[in-house]
């Protein structure tokens, strides 16, 4: 499965480079389930990122490993892929694109791939993981304001 979303940001694009810390991440992470950062090392290839997902009777460490990271005059990007993985996912790519935009701003893209163990069930967190995405498009906004 695959999910895109763009989002235009009003600050310029080495700015939103930087703001993409600790902070930031943290400020990202949707309501539920709550999760706790246990290891963020950053954004640069052989970083990783521990995350524990708490779904309040049990609780899933996500592990990803940034396997890219490139940068150009128009585009910066990061790639992290699942090394661990909550049970209800095999297998997982997140491109983070920031785009030179023609208004001085930056787009940020998220573009995800991802499956599940059951080719049904990929339909089924297709929505949800999207609404977890989206959740970011006003956090993406009120950060990276000119």
């Amino acid at each position: 499965m695959h999910i895109v979303l763009e989002t235009v940001v009003q600050a310029a694009l080495p700015d939103v480079w930087s703001g993409f810390d600790r902070k930031l991440f943290d400020q990202l992470s949707p309501p539920f389930p709550p999760v706790e950062v246990v290891r963020f090392d950053g954004c640069l290839r052989g970083d990783v990122v521990l995350l524990r997902l708490n779904f309040l009777v049990f609780r899933q460490d996500w592990e990803s490993l940034i396997t890219d990271q490139q940068t150009t005059a128009d585009e910066i990007y990061f790639v992290d892929e699942g090394v661990r993985l909550p049970f209800f996912l095999r297998y997982w790519r997140h491109r983070h694109r920031l785009v030179r935009h023609e208004s001085g701003g930056t787009v940020v893209i998220d573009d995800i791939t991802f499956r599940t163990p059951f080719w049904l069930f990929d339909y089924l967190m297709y929505p949800l993981l999207w609404t977890q995405f989206a959740y970011r498009k006003p956090i993406y906004k009120r950060v990276f304001k000119a």
